[in-house]
């Protein structure tokens, strides 16, 4: 196996202490929050207390300076224990740079702290019931009033985080007629009159994420909640593209990460399971499967490590994120495939950690543009018009 040179010393330290943190405080736990559909409040304080939320955020601001290979070694240890219910990569590394990136001085200060302590839990509302991939078709309308505030109208579904979301930024159009450069972001908080959550979706996977519906009936976002003021009002669609990359990535990074996973437990479990007097991995169709998977998932690594280097610096291309994003969240669900048929019979029963991960990895391939608007986008870069 080709050696990683991503993290150093610190980044691993930081590693044993959130695996700890994972084996005390959430691993012991998620089976019972997969079965009330959402985990317990307590673990994002926990985390924040513990410092792992928000590492990346200025220390002015509540976090720690860090830099993003410390978030990576934190997605790969959720991707790798199968605690798909935890979202602290949406909370700290999508919700919050968007605040950092883009909004005011006031917004920063009002915001990030709470975030970085757990005390709000934050998501971004993008998705709507006829606008998934398509930001541009988003229909939710926030129209500015004669006292400066902006009327909120909309319905948005499959939001992460959503049941326990404290702050939302909701993609909008500010100008309806003038389609994505009248899309603005607004920073809507959990308690506003009009603002209400739906149901808590029930999903093929990802049983303990508290994915919701998200309801705004003419809510009143007072003018100092545009993200970013009104400097950034029709901006937002181009906030969305340039955040893409590293949202992107994030899923590639725990797609790699949950595809070792399954195959250092296949192994274990073909090293015990006997059948007709030997242990399965003593066939040969075993050993050639799991060569073959592995060897696909070290390409894979090193391309996202390579990724995770550029990231780090700024220096992600859509195009090259959208490649990581597009080819590891299929080879994820191919390894899946693969390892559950390799578990039998086994590999079906919901108590072993290869059937929730098959059932969770399903919506990699959806979620953050769908890997056939990666394909889209790639072929674009490539200089290949479509219709």
């Amino acid at each position: 196996m080709i050696e990683r040179t991503l993290f150093n010393a610190d980044h691993e330290a930081f590693r044993d202490s959130f695996r700890r943190f994972v084996e005390k405080e959430i691993t012991p736990f998620h089976e019972g929050w997969e079965e009330q559909g959402y985990v317990d409040r307590a673990v994002w304080r926990a985390a924040g207390e513990n410092g792992f939320l928000c590492m990346t955020m200025p220390e002015e601001y509540g976090g720690a300076g860090a830099d993003k290979l410390y978030s990576v070694a934190q997605m790969e240890e959720i991707a790798r224990a199968g605690v798909s219910g935890i979202g602290f990569g949406l909370h700290s590394e999508i919700v919050a740079p968007y605040i950092l990136h883009y909004g005011t001085e006031a917004q920063k200060k009002k915001y990030l702290q709470l975030l970085a302590t757990g005390e709000m839990v934050g998501a971004i509302a993008m998705s709507e019931p006829a606008a998934g991939s398509d930001l541009q078709g988003v229909k939710s309308t926030a129209i500015k009033q004669a006292d400066g505030s902006y009327l909120l109208n909309g319905s948005k579904t499959f939001i992460t985080n959503g049941w326990h979301a404290d702050l939302v930024i909701v993609v909008a159009k500010t100008d309806p007629a003038a389609g994505a450069k009248g899309t603005s972001l607004l920073l809507v908080e959990q308690g506003m009159p009009g603002f209400s959550k739906g149901k808590r979706l029930k999903k093929l996977g990802m049983k303990a994420q508290d994915t919701s519906e998200l309801f705004f009936d003419n809510v009143k976002v007072p003018a100092e909640n545009l993200l970013g003021g009104e400097a950034f009002q029709g901006r937002g669609f181009i906030c969305l593209m340039e955040q893409l990359p590293w949202e992107r990535l994030q899923i590639a990074i725990g797609a790699v990460a949950a595809a070792q996973a399954a195959i250092d437990w296949t192994v274990q479990y073909v090293k015990d399971r006997k059948v007709f007097g030997q242990a399965v991995g003593s066939y040969q169709n075993t050993r050639y499967t799991l060569a073959e998977l592995q060897t696909e998932v070290q390409v894979a690594r090193v391309f996202v490590d390579k990724c995770c280097e550029l990231v780090n610096i700024d220096k992600l291309d859509t195009a090259t994120a959208s490649m990581a994003k597009y080819w590891c969240s299929d080879l994820q669900c191919k390894v899946m495939d693969e390892c559950v048929q390799l578990h039998g019979g086994y590999g079906y029963m919901w108590e072993y950690p290869i059937t929730r991960a098959y059932a969770d990895a399903r919506v990699q391939r959806i979620y953050g543009g769908t890997n056939e608007i990666m394909k889209e986008v790639i072929s674009r870069g490539m200089g290949l018009g479509g219709r």
